[in-house]
């Protein structure tokens, strides 16, 4: 199949398939005479492998892991587990952000319950004041929670 019957069958837009492809995700596939890539299951498998561990917001490098434990079927899967230990980890801790992060903005709110001019909105106020300040009592936690992991790269 092409790129396009691919992307449809998988339900992945094909500028995702690229990136996975120059990521080494999936592997690069033959060409026709014609210079069209051409897929098979295996591409179709290993796409949905890839794109269920990004589900779970598994990193490129995590998943890279996998991927070779998952090409090495003989191979001692105690590094997989290790690796699933630390990333229930990293969750915990990203629901931890959040819960601080939801506590921070439900305190911004409360800082406004009427509608009234813009200048004189509490919220308005708050976020001004906390960004000459260095942050306020409610900006103090650790910051927006983008990933689960520090370095994490996009999501693709």
């Amino acid at each position: 199949m092409k790129i396009g019957e691919l992307a449809r069958a998988t339900r992945t837009s094909v500028e995702t398939i690229r990136f996975y492809e120059r990521e080494g995700l999936l592997a690069q596939t033959a060409r026709t005479e014609g210079n069209y890539r051409i897929y098979g299951q295996f591409h179709a498998e290993r796409l949905a492998f890839v794109r269920y561990c990004r589900g779970l917001d598994m990193t490129l490098d995590e998943i890279r892991t996998l991927l070779r434990f998952k090409d090495a079927p003989t191979d001692n899967c105690g590094e997989v587990n290790k690796l699933l230990d630390e990333h229930i980890g990293h969750v915990g801790q990203r629901i931890r952000e959040l819960r601080v992060l939801e506590r921070q903005l439900k305190g911004l709110r409360d800082q406004c319950h009427v509608a009234r001019e813009s200048s004189q909105c509490g919220i308005l106020r708050e976020l001004s004041q906390g960004g000459y300040d260095g942050g306020s009592a409610l900006t103090t936690a650790t910051g927006h929670v983008q990933g689960a992991h520090k370095g994490a790269r996009p999501r693709g």
